[in-house]
């Protein structure tokens, strides 16, 4: 028997003697599942070690149909761990209980060298694929929580403010609204209305005030049901793209000091993922502002006060309890099929994707959308990790996305563009040519063939351009008697680049300075050298003017 007590105080027992396998294999996976329950074994949580058992335990039904069985882990053969690999679907499911039993097993001294080797050996499998959902379905997911969320808080917000009047003495005593207030101010200490026991009925004091005698109309008064506290949930995570565990168990967040005070409260959130547990990044705090209506801070408003009442009474059931997600049980049985669920007296505390699922489909949707609804607000609205590294954010949920995929081709296309452009901008792009041809304008840098169409000035007027262009101009003209100005021209810029700012340098030189070295290339080194050589005073004083800007652009 293996007990697994979490740092949450909350409790699995693991019974090993059924399990479907031989007694000292039932003896020797109970140790090794003991230890990873231990603290600092690694599985933290008992939500982790229930999912591993039933991971395990399909390993036990297939030692167990086997004709000759290995007695114990010492026993195990290679060809016994390839027939339970073979056995195995190759998908997600597959590849979990496989990786699991291996990462138990290794730590058995006893497995022979053989079967570690084999464990070795790459899985094959193909993952799921999970997208996604597009702008409709986003919309559409947000439109039916908000609808269940809505009801809940009016409701109770109504109740509250009959509560406070009841409470202040602002009605009258006797009549069906003092009942109420006085079935109320029960509900807020006890968690229910006025009942009796057996049968589980309301008062028959109370049966009037109170209309009816279903949820709505006795607990639901004050405080939420499972689904519509998984309704929150799906509204924070399509806000903020938080993971289910994280914002279960996301403590009450405060607001920072004097920003209630000015009709503006900001509340700082404090997250902590578990599964990052001793990695950098297990912990981090989000600030949000309750700016109006459409702001994430106004959702943790509401959120603040439509659990006001639970978190007061569970402060008198467990004053350790920090919770922001709290919802009242429908019954004292009721969710005794959700083992996951953390409950305290009649209230739960946070969400899974179960209960996401089941509110999901009271409105008609399918499935949960907690882990959907988390990659699409990553990835498509924050477009940045959320409590993971930027490597895992891209490979893991960007690389994949389609919508993702969709987004990236025109930014793609205009990186590609920008990298031409820039390309063109840096390639010596004038006309090499022997001799000056007739009709040619001289410029300080070179000739030009075409001043009245320059691609660098609206066509008529004349080319405008800075003199260091014409070197990416196709209507400038390269003749050997412009080689020597061009290469102190050059020599003149790698001056430069070592007493000017390197910002001011980039911006301002760089691209003259690429063509002039493209340039440099086609001439040849001997050529280049012989034009240094060949430089004259006249050259040197033109290009101190060009670069000083006493030339007109």
């Amino acid at each position: 028997m293996v007990t697994h007590r979490d740092h949450q105080g909350r409790v699995r027992r693991y019974d090993f003697g059924t399990f479907p396998a031989p007694e000292p294999w039932q003896r020797s996976l109970a140790v090794l599942f003991a230890a990873k329950c231990a603290p600092g074994g690694g599985w933290d949580s008992v939500e982790t070690s229930e999912a591993n058992w039933y991971l395990v335990r399909p390993f036990g039904e297939f030692l167990s149909a086997l004709d000759a069985a290995p007695r114990d882990v010492g026993r195990l053969s290679a060809a016994h761990w390839h027939a339970w690999r073979l056995s195995l679907p190759p998908n997600t499911n597959g590849y979990s209980k496989y990786s699991t039993v291996a990462g138990l097993l290794q730590l058995d001294e006893r497995l022979p060298r053989p079967v570690r080797e084999a464990m070795a050996q790459r899985f094959a499998w193909t993952p799921g694929r999970e997208e996604a959902y597009t702008p409709h379905e986003f919309t559409a997911i947000r439109v039916a929580a908000r609808r269940t969320f809505r009801t809940a808080l009016l409701r109770i917000r109504e109740n509250t403010e009959r509560l406070e009047a009841w409470q202040a003495g602002r009605i009258e005593p006797g009549g069906s609204d003092w009942l109420l207030g006085e079935a109320l101010d029960v509900l807020a200490r006890t968690g229910d209305v006025p009942v009796y026991e057996r049968p589980r009925t309301v008062r028959r004091r109370y049966r009037a005030a109170l209309v009816g005698g279903s949820a709505p109309y006795t607990w639901g008064r004050l405080y939420l049901s499972r689904k519509e506290s998984a309704a929150l949930a799906v509204l924070i995570v399509a806000e903020l793209g938080l993971n289910a565990t994280t914002l279960s168990e996301l403590p009450v967040p405060k607001s920072l000091p004097g920003t209630a005070e000015a009709g503006m409260p900001v509340y700082r959130l404090q997250l902590e993922k578990r599964r990052r547990a001793g990695h950098r990044g297990r912990f981090e705090s989000r600030n949000v502002t309750d700016s109006g209506a459409d702001s994430s801070g106004r959702l943790i408003t509401e959120a603040l006060e439509v659990t006001a009442h639970a978190r007061a009474l569970m402060k008198q059931l467990d004053a350790d309890v920090d919770r922001l997600l709290i919802w009242r049980q429908t019954t004292p049985h009721d969710g005794q099929g959700y083992r996951r669920a953390v409950r305290i007296g009649p209230f739960g505390l946070g969400v899974d994707e179960l209960a996401g699922g089941d509110w999901a489909r009271s409105v008609g949707l399918r499935g949960s959308p907690l882990r959907r609804l988390r990659k699409t607000v990553n990835v498509l609205h924050r477009r940045e990790p959320g409590q993971n590294t930027q490597d895992t954010h891209d490979s893991v949920y960007v690389v994949g996305e389609p919508q993702a995929q969709q987004a990236a081709v025109p930014v793609i296309a205009d990186g590609a563009q920008e990298a031409v452009d820039a390309a063109r901008r840096t390639v010596f792009s004038a006309r090499l040519i022997s001799n000056a041809e007739a009709g040619d304008r001289q410029t300080v840098t070179a000739g030009c063939a075409g001043w009245e169409n320059s691609p660098f000035s609206p066509a008529g007027h004349g080319c405008a351009a800075s003199f260091l262009l014409c070197t990416a101009c196709p209507n400038a003209r390269v003749t050997p008697a412009h080689h020597s100005r061009l290469a102190h021209l050059l020599n003149a810029l790698n001056h430069l680049r070592g007493v000017v700012d390197p910002g001011i340098w980039e911006a301002d030189w760089a691209d003259a300075h690429a063509r002039l070295t493209d340039l440099r290339g086609r001439l040849g080194e001997p050529v280049w050298q012989a034009a240094l050589q060949a430089v004259t005073t006249s050259d040197r004083t033109i290009i101190d003017q060009l670069l000083q800007g006493d030339f007109d652009l």
